[in-house]
């Protein structure tokens, strides 16, 4: 793509780094940028680079958070007793989006997949058995994608705390095996969780 500015040309490149933004996708988005006043580009610009620079993950539960403590930890109306293991901060937005859920999270930060290298130390596994260790939970939701890595990180997870006295369950599979739960239409995601299961029948089915 010729353009006749490298300014220009410097911009688009930033925007199409983002996914699913081709060269054309953000030539467009960097061209209304530049019909915009140049105060209210400068807010754009400030926001996003605020946003980067000031936003912390939750000390309990590692989701985005303005401050130390997200705010469903923060919220005293939550179930305190009841956790929701997810992969990623999409995943609580898109369980929230349902408005079915009543307790708090827990974000592993991805799952365990050797073949990408990623394994259990690398996620937020250890803090989440000092949660168990330390909190009075009675139930612990397994709402990962049900794909063959997400199901070899329930099965690690699910190993280490079975001497412990919560009760300890996973979405049912109204969600497609191979889905991801950020695409699930809300009424599915939602039946998904109404209608969770014993994790020792998920882990033998």
């Amino acid at each position: 793509m010729q353009l006749p500015s490298g300014l220009l040309e410097n911009a688009v490149a930033q925007f199409a780094k983002l996914p699913g933004i081709g060269k054309k996708t953000a030539l467009r988005l960097v061209l209304h940028l530049l019909k915009q006043n140049e105060q209210e580009v400068t807010l754009f610009a400030d926001t996003i680079a605020k946003m980067r620079r000031e936003i912390k993950f939750c000390q309990r539960c590692y989701n985005i958070s303005d401050g130390d403590i997200c705010s469903i930890c923060a919220n005293s109306m939550r179930n305190a007793g009841v956790i929701c293991v997810v992969e990623n901060i999409r995943d609580v937005i898109a369980i929230e989006t349902t408005q079915q859920f009543n307790g708090t999270y827990h974000v592993l930060g991805g799952i365990i997949s050797p073949l990408d290298g990623i394994g259990p130390d690398q996620l937020t596994i250890q803090p989440l058995l000092h949660r168990l260790a330390t909190e009075q939970i009675e139930e612990l939701i397994f709402a990962l994608n049900p794909t063959i890595q997400g199901d070899t990180t329930i099965y690690y997870i699910q190993k280490k705390i079975q001497h412990l006295p919560c009760t300890i369950t996973t979405i049912a599979r109204g969600i497609a095996f191979g889905g991801e739960l950020e695409y699930a239409d809300e009424m599915t995601l939602a039946r998904s969780l109404a209608n969770r299961l014993p994790i020792q029948q998920y882990v033998k089915g």
